[in-house]
């Protein structure tokens, strides 16, 4: 696939590097000269270009691009990029970071944005996975969907302990997607019964936080 990244901070070539190691065609687009650091990411294609600019995002590949990453550090830019991407280029995926979760809301369809990485969102998911158990952690938002993941582990004790997935009734609204066991995902058709640690990956529509809450309740 190829892909634009724009913003060619520490974030933007974390990601060209590690997209690059995983087979990917990606550009760097920066409007900065002294962010155009070719050598650290010497396999990317660098351009200097103010993607805020339908010309100069055009002119940098984006009508020929699978996905367009816009991470830089400013929201405003990462916004206007995105819906640039989308309603003049017509990009198939386009990923937005949020800087400040505040500006959160509006990273959404309507500014052509398919899927959210808002940092302080990953940093505080990472914290929750650290520390909780029995309660509800919301790992990823779907922008286009309108669709989000969780995921809860099963704590000790949960009446569900020992129950076959297919004998649990899910709240209306919700889908197990997956069972997280030992670190390894699996189909809850392959597993026999849950065990307390397990982690249950839920998708569901947004504001369902009343099925969301049923299902905690249960579980704990």
């Amino acid at each position: 696939m190829r892909i634009l990244v724009v913003g060619a901070g520490a974030v933007g070539r974390s990601i060209a590097t590690q997209l690059i190691t995983h087979g990917h065609d990606v550009v760097i687009v920066d409007h900065d000269p002294d962010s155009i650091k070719v050598s650290l990411v010497p396999d990317a294609d660098w351009i200097l270009a103010d993607a805020c600019s339908p010309t100069q995002l055009e002119e940098a590949g984006a009508r020929d691009a699978d996905a367009i990453a816009a991470v830089t550090g400013d929201d405003k830019v990462n916004l206007v990029v995105s819906l640039l991407a989308k309603t003049e280029f017509g990009v198939p995926q386009v990923i937005a970071r949020a800087n400040h979760t505040a500006n959160e809301w509006m990273y959404d369809e309507s500014w052509g944005v398919d899927v959210l990485a808002s940092t302080p969102r990953m940093l505080t998911t990472l914290v929750e996975e650290a520390v909780s158990v029995g309660e509800m952690v919301e790992l990823l938002a779907i922008g286009s969907s309108s669709t989000s993941v969780y995921q809860i582990e099963v704590p000790r004790g949960s009446v569900i302990v020992g129950a076959d997935p297919s004998a649990i009734t899910m709240p209306d609204g919700l889908i197990l997607a997956a069972i997280v066991s030992n670190g390894q995902p699996i189909s809850p058709a392959r597993v026999q019964e849950i065990a307390a640690g397990d982690e249950l990956i839920i998708i569901c529509g947004r504001n369902s936080d009343k099925t969301l809450a049923a299902l905690e309740a249960m579980i704990s």
